[in-house]
């Protein structure tokens, strides 16, 4: 990153971009993308990753997942187990290290994510409750201001 900002700066000022290149020792194509983007892109994939030996076997794999979602989690499947199971079971001639991949994966798809609820100083969150209740007679509704934080 600090390449990158040394690099836009120096052509800012004037520097050629094969002058730059020479200058921080890199390629003039990487010149002319740090100059084309004002953050680096980093890196992305361009085509779906091929998995020829698991593809036929993800079925039973996210059957197992699914159907583990009701067991107690001490009984869910391990990675190690799934392996063990599609080669007894279905003549898998794969590697561990494949289906442990594809079970690592389908777990980070498959899990819930949460954001933090963060505030800027000087910005206030109130929350409000809501419930039914009786005092001395009809039931009424009533609405609280809980703290926050600001």
């Amino acid at each position: 990153m600090e390449l990158y900002r040394k690099v836009r700066l120096a052509l800012r000022e004037g520097m050629s971009e094969r002058a730059a290149a020479l200058h921080f020792g890199i390629s003039r194509a990487s010149v002319k993308k740090m100059m084309s983007f004002s953050v680096p892109p980093g890196y992305q994939r361009t085509t779906a990753i091929k998995r020829p030996k698991p593809d036929a076997f993800t079925g039973f794999i996210d059957q197992w997942a699914q159907e583990d979602l009701s067991q107690n989690r001490k009984q869910r499947h391990t990675a190690k187990r799934i392996f063990e199971r599609l080669r007894d079971e279905h003549g898998f001639n794969g590697g561990y290290t494949t289906v442990k991949n594809y079970v690592r994966e389908h777990a980070r798809r498959s899990r819930e994510m949460f954001v933090p609820l963060a505030h800027a100083p000087g910005h206030a969150q109130a929350d409000f409750g809501e419930a039914m209740v009786v005092i001395g007679g009809p039931s009424r509704r009533c609405t609280h201001r809980l703290p926050g934080n600001g």
